[in-house]
C-alpha cells in the first residue's frame, strides 16, 4: 500500500498517543508527537520518530494550545495531525486551523464537529430527521422560559452542559424544588470545564443502559456501522468497563440500534470515525450524543471485527474509501476492555500518584498503556494509566480472561483499581450481563478491600520487613560475642 502521508503528528499524550503512533509507523509513515516536559519519559515519546516539546502554564494547557501545536507541526514539515481523543479532538476551530495551515486533520471536518459535537445542535438535528430522542428542553430555544420548560419535562430529569463530556456538569434532579439551584451549579461547572455555560435537560431514564455504535463515513458517500459496544458499567458518568457485543440485546434490537446510528451518520454526511451513543431502557433507544472522534473504548470493536480503526481514519483523511463494505464487517467472539485507573476504590475512588517502580503487564492480551517502568503517575492528567483488552470465543471466556489478565498485572508504586475491577467482574449481576449505569453506585460494598486472613497478613509483613535495610543489616550482622572470636576456626 502506498504511503498516505509523509508524516503524521499526534496532538495528544498517554496511551492514545502511543496507540496512534503504532498504526502510523506500521503503515510506513513517519510518526511525530508533541509532549509537555511532564511526559518526557512516556511510551509515546520513546517510540516517536520525533518528539516535539510544547509548553504551557500547566501541562494540560500545553496540550490545549492549538496555535502552538500547529506552529510546531508546520516547522517540522508535518503532513497530517491526528488529535486522538480529549484535548483538541472535538475542537472545530482547531480542525479548521489545521486545514488552513495546509495540513490534514485526521477526523471529521469542522462543519461536522460543529453540528454533531455540540449536544444541543446534534439533538435538534437528530429529532428533525425523525430519529428517537428523549423528552427534553433546550435553553437556547428560549432562555427566559428554560426553567419553566425544564419543569414540564418532569422528574427525574438530567441537566447537561451543551459542550464537553465525561460527565462533567451533569446533574440528576428528582426534586423539582431544587431545580433552579441545580441548573446554576451545572452552568457553573460547564463554564469552568468547557468555557460554555449553555445547558439542556432531558428526561432521565431510571436504570438505563448506555449502548453506543461505532460508525465510519468517507468522502465518497459511504457510511457503515462497526457494530455496537456496551458501556453501562460506569461511575459518575465515567466508563470503567466496556464490551462488544452488548449482552442481552435481541438480534432485532441489535440491528435496529446499528441502523439508527448509520441513518444519523448518513443524514449528517458524516466523514471519518465517530460514535453515536444511546440510552436504552424499557425496550426503547433514545439518542444521547455523537462523539466526533475516536473513543477510549475503540479497541473492543477492533478485537471483534478485526479492523484497525486508526488505519481507517488515516485512509479516509487521505481521500480513500472505507476499506470494507457493510456486508464484510462481521463481529466474532466477545471483547472486554478494562480501564486501569490510578485511584483508591476504598477511599471513594480518590486519585493516587506515585512512581512506577515495577510495571509488568500480562502477556498474551492487548494492553494499551501510557506509563513505563521508571516513570511516574502525577496529578496533572486524567488518572487512566492503561487499558486491558481481552477477546474470547464468547462472553464467559472473555470474562475469565479479563480476570486472569488483571490477576497477572503488576504495577508497584501507585495504587490502582485493578483489585476493584476483579471484584466487579466477579459480581453476579455483571456475570449475568444484568446491569445499568447506576449499578456501581448500588454496590458500594465492592469498594472495600476484603480483609486478609492472619496467615497471609503475617507472610506479607515478613516479606515486606525483609526488604527494609535496617532489618537486612540486623539479620546479616554477626553477634558481638561471635565477632570477638575473630578469624579463629576450630
Amino acid at each position: 500500500m502506498s504511503i498516505l502521508f509523509e508524516s503524521v503528528l499526534v496532538a495528544n499524550r498517554g496511551e492514545i498517543a502511543a496507540r496512534v503512533l503504532r498504526t502510523v509507523q506500521d503503515m510506513g509513515m513517519r510518526g511525530l508527537v508533541v509532549h509537555h516536559a511532564a511526559d518526557r519519559d512516556t511510551p509515546a515519546v520513546r517510540m516517536a520518530d520525533l518528539a516535539i516539546e510544547i509548553t504551557g502554564s500547566t501541562p494540560v494547557a500545553a496540550y490545549l494550545d492549538g496555535a502552538q501545536i500547529i506552529a510546531k507541526a508546520k516547522a517540522a514539515g508535518v503532513s497530517a495531525i491526528h488529535p486522538g481523543y480529549g484535548f483538541l479532538s472535538e475542537n472545530a476551530a482547531f480542525a479548521q486551523a489545521v486545514a488552513a495551515a495546509g495540513m490534514t486533520f485526521v477526523g471529521p471536518g469542522p462543519d461536522i464537529i460543529k453540528l454533531m459535537g455540540d449536544k444541543v445542535r446534534a439533538r435538534a438535528f437528530v429529532a428533525v430527521h425523525g430519529f428517537p430522542v428523549a423528552p427534553s428542553a433546550i435553553e437556547d430555544d428560549n432562555p427566559a422560559t428554560f426553567v419553566e420548560r425544564a419543569r414540564s419535562v418532569g422528574a427525574p430529569l438530567l441537566i447537561k452542559p451543551s459542550a464537553g463530556g465525561g460527565g462533567k456538569g451533569m446533574r440528576i434532579v428528582r426534586d423539582m424544588a431544587v431545580l433552579e439551584e441545580e441548573i446554576e451549579r451545572a452552568r457553573s461547572e460547564g463554564l469552568r470545564y468547557f468555557g460554555d455555560g449553555r445547558l439542556y435537560v432531558e428526561r432521565y431514564i431510571e436504570q438505563p443502559r448506555h449502548i453506543e455504535v461505532q460508525i465510519l463515513g468517507d468522502s465518497h458517500g459511504n457510511v457503515v456501522h462497526v457494530h455496537e459496544r456496551e458501556c453501562s458499567i460506569q461511575r459518575r458518568f465515567q466508563k470503567i468497563i466496556e464490551e462488544s457485543p452488548a449482552p442481552g440485546l435481541t438480534p432485532e434490537e441489535r440491528a435496529r440500534i446499528c441502523e439508527i446510528a448509520s441513518g444519523i451518520a448518513r443524514a449528517a454526511n458524516y466523514c471519518n470515525a465517530g460514535t453515536v451513543e444511546f440510552i436504552y431502557g424499557g425496550g426503547e433507544f433514545f439518542f444521547l450524543e455523537t462523539n466526533t472522534r475516536l473513543q477510549v473504548e475503540h479497541p473492543v470493536t477492533e478485537e471483534v471485527v478485526g479492523i484497525d480503526l486508526v488505519a481507517e481514519q488515516l485512509r479516509i483523511a487521505a481521500g480513500l474509501p472505507i476499506s470494507r463494505t457493510q456486508a464484510e464487517i462481521t463481529s466474532t467472539g466477545h471483547a472486554i476492555e478494562l480501564r486501569l485507573y490510578a485511584e483508591d476504590a476504598a477511599r471513594d475512588f480518590a486519585p493516587t500518584t506515585g512512581p512506577v517502580l515495577v510495571f509488568r503487564p500480562p502477556v498474551g492480551v492487548r494492553v494499551d498503556a501510557g506509563v513505563v517502568e521508571g516513570g511516574a503517575v502525577s496529578s496533572a492528567f486524567d488518572p487512566m494509566i492503561a487499558k486491558v483488552i481481552v477477546h474470547g470465543k464468547d462472553r464467559a471466556e472473555a470474562l475469565d480472561r479479563a480476570d486472569a489478565a488483571l490477576a497477572n498485572f503488576v504495577l508497584l508504586g501507585c495504587r490502582t483499581n485493578a483489585a476493584y475491577l476483579r471484584r466487579l467482574l466477579a459480581d453476579a449481576d455483571v456475570q449475568r450481563g444484568d446491569f445499568h449505569t447506576g449499578t456501581i453506585a448500588e454496590k458500594p460494598e465492592l469498594q472495600a478491600e476484603p480483609p486478609l486472613d492472619c496467615i497471609t497478613k503475617a507472610r506479607l509483613l515478613a516479606a515486606a520487613s525483609l526488604v527494609l535495610r535496617p532489618v537486612r543489616d540486623a539479620a546479616d550482622a554477626v553477634p558481638a560475642l561471635h565477632a570477638m572470636i575473630g578469624d579463629w576456626r576450630n
